[in-house]
């Protein structure tokens, strides 16, 4: 069995959210949210949230027990850019990127 959680539109580049979801993939859920919580960054917040939303997922809709459970899969997609103009020099115009990211966890049940 698994449990999947999935945070879409959030207004963090996925440049900045995939080395913390490299640090998490294929641990166990106890370890990675240990991870999560002393990794500096706004980013290992939100991968935070989306690991415990999975967790809860778990253990409340498949009867699944914490201990037993691993991240087996981890993913930060682009999700859609918005674009922005700002004054430039001598008249011009920048375009100015705010990126989002789609963020999904699944954990898995380890066989003893």
């Amino acid at each position: 069995m698994e449990a999947r959680a999935i945070a879409k539109y959030i207004r963090v580049s996925p440049i900045k959210l995939k080395p913390v979801v490299d640090l998490v993939r294929g641990k166990d859920l106890k370890e990675a949210l240990t991870i999560l919580k002393f990794t500096p960054g706004k980013g290992s917040e939100i991968v935070e949230k989306v690991v415990k939303s999975a967790a809860a997922n778990a253990e409340n809709n498949l009867d699944l027990d914490p201990d037993d459970l691993y991240v087996s899969e981890v993913y930060a997609h682009q999700g859609p850019t918005m674009k922005r103009w700002r004054a430039g020099a001598q008249g011009r115009a920048s375009k100015i990127l705010k990126r989002s990211s789609h963020v999904g966890v699944t954990l898995k049940e380890r066989e003893s």
